[in-house]
């Protein structure tokens, strides 16, 4: 199983925001959706193994099975609208209890200390941070967690936690990428076993 955690910290937590304006009223939200896309889709198939955790401002968390999606198209307003819906279900989500809002996609009130917590138990925490070990030196582990950040850097809080949580800390490149094109390296990676096999 290959997990993804990306934290949003400026969307929105109400269903009440545009369709049309994801970069702007809805708080950078197109990144959120990119990251889904990026976490899931092949040419003509989607990825069974990936589970994909939005954090949303370290107040809510919707979870995404591969195994289980539906109605999950590769563009940005679809995306929204199944983040959208999800929110319209928020009054069902008491406490940790996920409702699931469509096929494959479950919301919580969850932050990210306890998403991380969780998929730790599962898999080797890897933090995707430009000033990590190259991918390249670090052989690609059985069941990794990836941690990333939205178009901010981490918090102070998400930093420390990872500080203490982390198995690896790794950069992709020698360039810093955006969240859904390190989410594609990083299945490169692994798809290739660490760039060895083609």
């Amino acid at each position: 199983m290959r997990q993804f955690i990306v934290s949003g910290h400026d969307v929105p937590t109400t269903p009440d925001f545009s369709l049309s304006d994801l970069a702007g009223g809805a708080g950078r939200l197109d990144v959120l959706c990119r990251c889904v896309s990026s976490a899931f889709f092949l040419s003509h198939a989607i990825r069974e193994d990936v589970r994909a955790y939005l954090v949303l401002a370290d107040e809510f968390t919707l979870r995404f099975e591969g195994r289980e999606l539906r109605r999950l198209n590769p563009d940005e307003r679809s995306t929204a609208a199944l983040v959208r819906n999800a929110l319209e279900e928020r009054e069902e989500a008491i406490g940790h209890m996920e409702v699931e809002a469509s096929p494959g996609v479950y919301l919580s009130r969850r932050g990210f200390e306890p998403i991380l917590e969780r998929a730790a138990e599962d898999g080797t925490v890897v933090q995707l941070h430009e000033d990590g070990d190259p991918v390249v030196e670090v052989e690609p582990p059985e069941d990794p967690v990836f941690v990333l950040s939205d178009h901010h850097d981490f918090t102070v809080h998400e930093a420390d936690l990872l500080d203490e949580r982390a198995d690896a800390r790794v950069r992709l490149g020698p360039e810093r990428l955006h969240a859904n094109h390190a989410i594609t390296v990083a299945h490169n990676w692994l798809d290739t076993e660490g760039y060895r096999r083609y």
